[in-house]
């Protein structure tokens, strides 16, 4: 099933589409049935959202409602702040990989809610980002080029060196707290 990719946006990127389409090869096709459109838009305009919550919304999947099917909206006035020199760059640099992110959590949703069984409310938001950080970790293999080949074999060691330091984080994290 294709999903229509749609840049309503001023602010133009280059190559947006063939990174969205990208993103959206790497989903299992069964997990895009029902979706029909990811959209890029300045920000996003939902009525029922407040005003502070539209300015720092990224993607907003809205479901099948009767007379509409399902699809996404993705803001660039989030992604891409006008901002100075530095931040302007970082943002810039990160834009593919932010891309790719979001449409891979509008389609994790999308698949929670309509076509995935067993997935309970309470447990709705672990769901999604499971499902987009195992997906994005699958892009990022297909995507990485030359570094992630070469810093493959050091991964594991890697993920274990980041999981003791997040571990010493917490407990330093704990000492404060309980001292203060």
């Amino acid at each position: 099933m294709n999903v229509k990719t749609e840049n309503l946006s001023s602010r133009k990127v280059p190559k947006l589409d063939a990174v969205m389409q990208r993103s959206l090869s790497v989903l299992p096709p069964e997990h895009l049935r029902g979706l029909t459109k990811i959209v890029v838009v300045d920000a996003i305009s939902e009525p029922r959202l407040s005003s502070a919550q539209r300015a720092t919304l990224p993607a907003l999947y809205h479901p099948k409602m009767p007379g509409q099917p399902a699809w996404g909206e993705i803001a660039l006035s989030v992604l891409l702040p006008v901002k100075r020199f530095p931040k302007g760059i970082l943002s810039r640099l990160t834009m593919k990989q932010n891309i790719a992110q979001l449409v891979i959590a509008l389609v994790g949703q999308h698949y929670h809610l309509t076509l995935a069984k067993g997935t309970r409310k309470d447990r709705l938001e672990t769901a999604c980002r499971l499902y987009a950080e195992k997906y994005f970790n699958v892009w990022r293999e297909r995507e990485g080029g030359l570094r992630m080949r070469l810093t493959k074999p050091f991964r594991p060691f890697l993920d274990k060196l980041a999981k003791r330091a997040s571990k010493m984080y917490q407990k330093e994290m704990e000492k404060q707290r309980k001292g203060s």
